[in-house]
């Protein structure tokens, strides 16, 4: 049986979790990759969309705890990804 991870506060708590766990015995199946946006914005794209899929990209944002702007830049690149 898979223990599941524990809730690590801080970054520290994360590097000594590290270095000792052995990640095999914990259940990974509900991870997901995830992307830092370190590289700058340096270019802007302005385009229209129906009013209908705004609210949609903007509720799906807030259910992931994200901007809208940054949840449409995540969403081009996992499709650009495929």
């Amino acid at each position: 049986m898979s223990k599941p991870l524990p809730h690590l506060t801080s970054d520290e708590a994360a590097e000594a979790f590290l270095e000792t766990a052995d990640l095999s015995e914990f259940d990974l199946a509900a991870m997901r990759p995830h992307s830092f946006e370190f590289a700058p914005k340096s270019r802007q794209i302005n385009m229209r969309v129906p009013e209908p899929l705004l609210d949609a990209v903007k509720a799906r944002a807030a259910e992931r705890g994200m901007s809208y702007q940054r949840f449409i830049r995540q969403t081009l690149e996992e499709a650009l990804r495929r």
